[in-house]
């Protein structure tokens, strides 16, 4: 299809569908190439979609050049909010967590007006504040609003477990590590090669000698 872009003119939309890798037979995904038709000199863009339900092919586009934006809030979440710092042990707590980071993160854009801004020394001020500039002084926030929960109580000694009680050890996982056998035998190619070359070298010469 051909399309009307409002940054980047008229383009050329071509896609597959239904297509997968070589060892992953089972994940389905989409192949989009998008050439810009007033610019014949531009390389071709290659876009893949692998998801549920594939948006109109414009919007892959769209997509595709917010991407910026979306990876300023990949680095925020992970450096900012802890995104990948606890150590979860199944996939469901991973995905319960994952999904506490846009909750978080539109908390703090709704608290950014209720905040003044308290920059560190070495900060500069900021009359709009962002997202981690909120985060910064959210404690402000907690201190009026409170919790849900309740204050803790002393208590005794714990009783513990049952005796006879037995306890599901945490599964554990295999560490993966990427291409290491890979280069390995990578390796040992080379210096068989260089070896041989060696070798060949070495009978050259002395057949030269001879």
């Amino acid at each position: 299809m051909e399309v009307e872009h409002s940054k980047l003119g008229k383009l050329q939309i071509i896609a597959w569908h239904q297509l997968h890798f070589r060892q992953l037979a089972h994940q389905k995904l989409s192949v989009i190439r998008v050439q810009q038709l007033d610019s014949p000199k531009s390389k071709p863009l290659w876009l893949g979609w692998h998801g549920e339900q594939i948006p109109n092919l414009i919007e892959i586009v769209d997509l595709y050049l917010r991407r910026l934006t979306i990876e300023h809030w990949y680095r925020f979440s992970k450096q900012r909010l802890h995104w990948t710092l606890p150590n979860l042990g199944t996939k469901e707590q991973c995905d319960r967590w994952s999904d506490l980071m846009p909750m978080v993160t539109w908390e703090l854009w709704l608290a950014r007006g209720m905040m003044e801004d308290h920059p560190l020394p070495w900060q500069k001020a900021q009359s709009n504040l962002t997202p981690g500039r909120t985060a910064q002084g959210f404690g402000a926030v907690i201190a009026v609003v409170g919790t849900p929960a309740l204050s803790p109580q002393p208590r005794g000694k714990s009783p513990g477990s049952k005796k006879g009680q037995i306890r599901n050890k945490r599964k554990r996982y295999p560490i993966v590590k990427k291409g290491k056998g890979k280069f390995e035998s990578q390796k040992k190619k080379h210096k068989k090669d260089e070896i041989s070359l060696i070798n060949l070298n070495i009978c050259f010469s002395y057949l030269l000698i001879v």
